[in-house]
């Protein structure tokens, strides 16, 4: 009977051994160039399903019936097919933009902004419900400007250039106008590549949210922040 527990006990063990060096083991950056290509080539798709759908039924007005938007980078042709996913960034609208501007900032603008940075691990919790960030997924943030869910009363807008930003985040700001809330798909392509950059790895889709508080044309000057 000894020799029974025995035996059972070192099986528990092993199992127990087992089980902890497969947690130990666990990689979310398995595979993780083909991951972020295939998640977003579903983004893309979406968008461009939604996108011919309100074409095809409003025409001309298709973006008042639509959250979805994607864009090239402003040195091609919009119209072009590269035959590529990865030529644009795809942006869904995160809030209705009650009172629009009327300018969106060229290359050389400066603007206010607020925004957040996630890798892709959270961007599930992202595509149901844009306010949620899980705890246990706080290490995919790369980059913020506010803390919690963004608001709009107490998130306190940056100050930049709208240049030096990777062509991914600086082609979708250079369509905003004041009192937009963007989310921003951008395809590794048109991030960091092959690049590593600090905790961001190679070949990582990345999603912005980015809310435009303010643009200051370049012969304008930038105002104090009151």
């Amino acid at each position: 009977m000894k020799r029974l527990l025995f035996g059972v006990s070192s099986l528990l063990l092993l199992f127990v051994v087992a089980c902890s060096d497969e947690e130990e083991a666990y990689d979310p950056y398995t595979n993780w160039k083909a991951r972020n290509t295939a998640w977003f080539a579903s983004v893309a798709d979406s968008a461009r399903t939604a996108i011919a759908e309100a074409k095809a039924q409003y025409g001309d007005s298709w973006e008042q019936h639509c959250d979805w938007r994607m864009y090239k980078r402003l040195d091609q042709a919009q119209d072009y097919n590269t035959g590529r996913v990865d030529d644009s960034v795809c942006v869904k609208i995160a809030a209705p933009n009650t009172e629009p501007g009327n300018y969106s900032p060229k290359w050389n603008d400066s603007i206010r902004i607020s925004f957040r940075g996630w890798m892709m691990p959270t961007v599930y919790q992202l595509y149901n419900d844009e306010n949620v960030l899980v705890d246990s997924l706080r290490q995919f943030v790369f980059t913020e400007t506010y803390s919690g869910p963004f608001n709009l009363e107490t998130a306190v807008p940056v100050l930049n250039a709208v240049s030096p930003f990777v062509v991914g985040f600086y082609t979708p700001l250079q369509y905003m106008v004041e009192g937009d809330d963007w989310l921003v798909y951008v395809p590794a392509r048109l991030a960091y590549g092959e690049n590593k950059r600090d905790m961001i790895p190679a070949h990582s889709t990345l999603v912005w949210r980015i809310h435009m508080t303010a643009v200051y044309p370049c012969n304008s000057g930038v105002p104090d922040w009151k």
